[in-house]
């Protein structure tokens, strides 16, 4: 039937499946643009930011920062085994609505004998805009570390090695946990299972 077509009736009808072609690629990608990004992680240096929200509902990406180091960057003495050994300042943003609680930990992947935990805690005021200098606020728990310990155990690398990396992690939660005060990390990911609705990542260094 195209062939018995004037040129130009062919131009027109060619045209015209072009566009609709156009069209429903434009509706497909609309639709599906947003699950791709919602899942996406945007990656800069050591700061690893996770948008673990529906990006249909044009919610900002989690970020977690530090007054004191920046990605990647070194984590001041004071906040080690060197020093006074209390928790670095955090700082995050973007937290999705919904949020009810925030919770941080704080592990090295680079040990001899695999990750190393050096701080849990929970029960953080999402309406705060983070954590201050060597402080845990009121209400904040504090589970046990690597050594057994509840509390804070900063970076202590052997001696002459190489710096190790630090991880820290903010989960945003839609529910507070049930946890008592010295639950270990194992506990708090089961806590959290079904929870998370956002999570950023610092990474700091520290070598001896």
């Amino acid at each position: 039937m195209i062939e018995k077509l004037t040129r130009r009736a062919r131009a027109t009808l060619l045209a015209a499946v072009a566009i609709a072609g156009l069209a429903a690629a434009a509706w497909f990608f609309e639709r599906k643009t947003p699950e791709i990004v919602g899942a996406a992680r945007v990656i800069d240096g050591d700061s690893i930011v996770v948008a673990a929200t529906e990006a249909r509902a044009g919610r900002a990406h989690v970020r977690l920062t530090s007054p004191a180091f920046g990605p990647g960057g070194t984590i001041p003495t004071g906040f080690t085994c060197d020093g006074p050994d209390v928790p670095p300042p955090l700082r995050w943003s973007g937290l999705p609505t919904g949020t009810v609680e925030l919770a941080v930990t704080v592990e090295d992947p680079e040990t001899s004998h695999g990750t190393f935990v050096h701080w849990v805690a929970w029960g953080i005021d999402p309406a705060t805009p983070g954590l201050p200098d060597g402080v845990v606020p009121a209400g904040v728990h504090e589970g046990r570390n690597g050594a057994g310990r509840a509390g804070y155990l900063g970076p202590c690398p052997p001696a002459g090695s190489d710096a190790h990396r630090y991880r820290f992690t903010l989960y945003a939660l839609r529910r507070r946990l049930a946890l008592t005060p010295g639950a270990t990390i194992d506990h708090l990911r089961v806590a959290i299972k079904g929870l998370v609705v956002g999570r950023a990542e610092l990474v700091g260094r520290y070598a001896r």
